[in-house]
């Protein structure tokens, strides 16, 4: 018996410490939340049709809203943000990026979350100008504005082209609550072709308002705002393909240290845009993405000529190319989405929130571990070594976790979670020690007392962890947000306090009691802290 008391928690803390050493050995810590490292939080929901504001009423279905998180999870992946968090609570897509640095920034290509068009180029047009008054003078203004050029990837075409990153919300009108009625189409003449870049805008569509958002259609026209073009809108044609014909989009650069996008084609996209590059050839097609044209290149080759990719050439800079790259791979997504709040939390708070978390939690540790030596003596010595090798085993798991699939984070709730489950560890080891008191007090020898009480207060302590576990559980099924991050680390802290209990408290409480040498000890032996008078007294 006692060598398999020896054993146990020897094997205990093999587990607990190797875990530990574990981790540190491969430079493994958990993964810090948007609390405590800082970042941005945003919450979308399915926008109502015609709105960018209002929050659908109608459900979406469960694929759909698996499709948007995988989407947004690759647009995020791209951008660099290390272990995003984008999951579905609801009816919403829930995006936490811990750790990301310029917030703003990401979240505004984040954003761009509508499906993606090719569309060919009509031609240009005026600022929306309002209504058309009864008697009004069409003054026609000529712009100049320089477009992206389309070419098989082995081309070596120098187009330059004015396109940035820079969003721009196209323009809101009245008919965007009351219904939209598509732009007429232009006169052929002013169609840009290769030879005429720079065409003079169709100033009869002043009048006409710039596609609302929720209007994309792609079977009729449109009427948008360009990226980087001033001055001027796009009325666009009928989609001709959609971005599901892209299978990968990589920004680049030539051997003069010009950045392109090249773009490669899946298998049945290619022969869609062989078709569009032949009905197209030396005319514009735009990328319609969500409302917006974030490029209008000519397409400089026919479709034979592709093979299956391609490059966008212009005057890209580092970041509007990898931005571009981005948008033509992760462009598509089945529903549109509306921001219902944003939140930024900054580097330098996050790091407040977890240096007080962190000092609550030793702080409260260190007294209750004082506490327990005081009132238990030896035994509270017990309780200090198994809350030392469980904060062991807990800090291994979380950093695991954090480094699998399932990127556990640790959030300022997970914190309070742990410095709760403390209280019920504990709880634990008073239920045992004080049952011990209840066989002392009985006439019970410590010897005979420490095994027959583990047995009565291990059936107190599988009730009361089970009641925390089933809580636990229930938060993390009912629950959303930071509250499932508590309910997480209180329902693991309560699992490996069963299994300590068991092969590491009553071992070693057993193997204590039949020491005489902590039995009889004058000022932390275990019969001072059972309340016995005298070892000796006591029988068996």
């Amino acid at each position: 018996m006692k060598r398999g008391h020896v054993l146990s928690v020897l094997l205990t803390c093999l587990v607990c410490l190797g875990a530990f050493a574990g981790v540190l050995v491969a430079k493994w810590k958990p993964l810090l939340g948007l609390d405590l490292r800082g970042g941005l939080s945003v919450v979308y929901c399915p926008a109502a049709k015609g709105s960018t504001t209002t929050c659908s009423p109608k459900p979406v279905s469960a694929a759909k809203l698996d499709t948007v998180v995988n989407i947004l999870d690759n647009r995020a992946n791209a951008y660099g943000v290390a272990q995003p968090n984008i999951n579905v609570q609801g009816n919403n897509v829930v995006v936490q990026l811990p750790g990301v640095k310029n917030a703003r920034s990401v979240e505004s290509q984040l954003g761009k979350t509508a499906q993606l068009y090719f569309r060919p180029v009509l031609c240009y047009a005026p600022l929306y100008a309002g209504p058309a008054k009864k008697s009004s003078t069409s003054t026609s203004t000529t712009s100049t504005s320089t477009t992206s050029t389309t070419t098989p990837s082995s081309s070596s075409s120098t187009s330059s082209s004015t396109t940035t990153t820079t969003t721009t919300t196209p323009a809101k009108s009245k008919s965007s609550t009351g219904g939209y009625t598509p732009p007429p189409t232009c006169p052929s003449v002013y169609k840009p072709t290769g030879t005429n870049s720079n065409p003079q805008p169709w100033t009869p569509l002043k009048n006409d308002p710039t596609t609302p958002p929720g209007f994309d259609n792609p079977h009729t026209n449109v009427l948008l705002k360009e990226q980087g073009l001033n001055g001027l809108r796009v009325l666009l044609g009928p989609s001709e393909a959609s971005g599901d014909i892209i299978a990968s989009a990589t920004p680049s650069f030539t051997s003069s240290g010009q950045y392109i996008v090249q773009f490669t084609l899946t298998k049945s996209g290619t022969a869609i845009w062989d078709n569009l590059a032949n009905r197209n050839y030396h005319a514009f097609v735009a990328d319609d993405l969500g409302g917006i044209v974030i490029s209008a290149p000519q397409i400089n080759a026919t479709g034979a000529q592709f093979g299956s990719s391609g490059e966008i050439t212009g005057n890209f800079t580092s970041a509007s190319a990898n931005a571009l790259a981005i948008d033509l791979n992760y462009g598509a997504l089945p529903i549109s989405l509306t921001t219902q709040t944003t939140e930024v939390v900054s580097p330098t708070l996050g790091a407040a929130a977890l240096k007080a978390g962190l000092l609550a939690g030793l702080l409260g540790l260190l007294l209750v571990m004082l506490y327990t030596i005081f009132y238990y003596r030896a035994l509270g010595i017990v309780v200090v070594l198994g809350l030392l090798t469980t904060a062991a085993l807990i800090y291994a798991i979380i950093s695991a976790l954090g480094h699998t699939s399932f990127q556990l984070t640790l959030d300022l709730s997970g914190v309070t979670g742990l410095i709760v489950s403390v209280g019920i560890t504990v709880d634990s080891y008073v239920v045992y020690f004080e049952r011990l008191k209840d066989e002392v007090r009985a006439g019970r020898s410590i010897r005979a007392s420490v095994d027959r009480g583990f047995r009565s207060a291990y059936r107190t302590i599988l009730s009361a962890d089970a009641v925390s576990f089933i809580g636990a559980l229930v938060l993390w099924w009912l629950s959303v947000g930071a509250v499932r991050g508590f309910a997480f680390m209180l329902g693991l802290s309560t699992i490996i306090d069963v299994f300590t209990a068991y092969f590491f408290t009553r071992p070693l409480v057993i193997m204590l009691g039949r020491n005489r040498v902590f039995t009889d000890a004058r000022h932390l032996g275990v019969a001072r802290g059972l309340g016995a008078v005298s070892p000796s007294e006591a029988t068996a």
